[in-house]
């Protein structure tokens, strides 16, 4: 197993698996400008290594992510407007690298995810938590917004829900997570490993392009009108066809044998 030392994140690579675990446990995984930068080059180096095909977030301990760290806002409160902007857009652009990452993206969700927390595991693919995590978007409480993590969330859990976490700000459990569709799976604790493991088996025997394909088509085709959607859907799959693996796909499939990407 490889890995790379961070001060707040550990990243390693354990086959064509990339973990990225938040390592701050003595303060819920809480985010600072530090973890948001190094976070930043560990989903670059995920995205540039050709040997990693999956990548899963998770958290250090009884956590997933408490949201923005208390004495990082000690700092920022004194901020001027351009400071607060710079601060705001880093996290604005590691969220968006994390959603458009042409990899799967696990978040294994361990524990509480509160704000930011949020936020990250709305920016993966597939959210998997434990039965004993907790949930909240609770930024109104200190006169602040859900900003930079909003794009993702709404897209997870709809404007309707959204529009009442937002405003309330009340915290739910991850039964109520699964409900709205803020994770995608909800397991006892005990088995929160062997159900990211089923699921990292299942993307390692899908083609990576047809992968990378497939989030670039989930994530465009809403915003398209009907006939825009036709010629976009057309050309993809056009393409894919004619492709090295779209070709060892098909000839795997005709010939009954396993593609040579899961070799």
């Amino acid at each position: 197993m490889e890995e790379k030392r961070y001060e707040t994140i550990r990243f390693s690579l354990e086959g064509k698996v990339s973990r990225i675990v938040l390592a701050r446990p003595e303060v819920h995984n809480a985010f600072n400008s530090t973890m948001i930068r190094e976070l930043d080059d560990a989903f670059e180096k995920a995205k540039n290594n050709e040997s990693i095909r999956v990548v899963v977030l998770t958290g250090e301990g009884m956590s997933f992510c408490s949201g923005a760290d208390i004495n990082w806002m000690r700092e920022i409160i004194h901020y001027s407007y351009d400071q607060n902007l710079e601060e705001s857009l880093e996290l604005a652009r590691l969220l968006e690298k994390i959603y458009l990452l042409p990899k799967p993206t696990i978040a294994r969700v361990n524990g509480t995810a509160i704000g930011g927390g949020t936020g990250f595991l709305s920016s993966c693919d597939i959210a998997v938590a434990s039965e004993e995590a907790k949930f909240g978007l609770s930024e109104v409480k200190i006169g602040l917004v859900p900003a930079a993590i909003s794009p993702y969330v709404i897209r997870r859990i709809g404007e309707s829900k959204a529009m009442e976490y937002f405003l309330t700000g009340e915290r739910f459990d991850a039964q109520r997570a699964l409900e709205i569709g803020l994770v995608n799976k909800v397991v006892l604790q005990e088995k929160l490993d062997e159900e990211v493991g089923k699921i990292i088996e299942l993307l390692l025997t899908s083609g990576p392009e047809a992968i990378a394909n497939c989030k670039v088509l989930v994530q465009s085709i809403a915003n398209m009108s009907l006939e825009e959607a036709k010629l976009f859907t057309a050309r993809m799959i056009a393409n894919l066809r004619v492709s090295k693996e779209g070709q060892e796909g098909m000839a795997a499939f005709l010939e009954k044998r396993k593609p040579k990407w899961t070799e």
